[in-house]
């Protein structure tokens, strides 16, 4: 049952940024910080995380799920080292997921050969 949770919540949430691109004439730019926004205030506001308990990775991959990884960091940081964690838990909590972006879109430009459109 976990799966379907992940499945259905992640595809929810997939769907509400593809109508937003469909129906509406914001770029997928601002779709992203939108979405990692929205996480970050749903983590603060203490909704995103029941959302995460039920349906774990559905919650957690897409971008939302940044959001609410860089709230939590923050939030653990400010309870660790005080002001200073406002600085560095975001950072702390998402440098696995930065690192991955970094590596493996460089592998990717390694590999492919790019080609402009025409």
């Amino acid at each position: 049952m976990d799966f379907v949770n992940a499945f259905w919540v992640g595809g929810l949430i997939c769907v509400v940024g593809q109508l937003l691109l469909s129906l509406t004439n914001m770029t997928s730019a601002r779709i992203l910080v939108a979405f990692v926004t929205a996480g970050v205030i749903l983590t603060a506001l203490g909704l995103y995380q029941p959302l995460v308990e039920f349906a774990g990775a559905g919650a957690t991959v897409p971008l939302t799920g940044f959001g609410y990884s860089l709230a939590t960091g923050v939030i653990e940081a400010i309870g660790e080292k005080g002001f200073l964690g406002v600085f560095t838990g975001g950072i702390t909590a998402g440098a696995a997921g930065i690192t991955a972006a970094i590596v493996f879109g460089y592998l990717a430009a390694v590999i492919f050969n790019p080609k402009i459109k025409k």
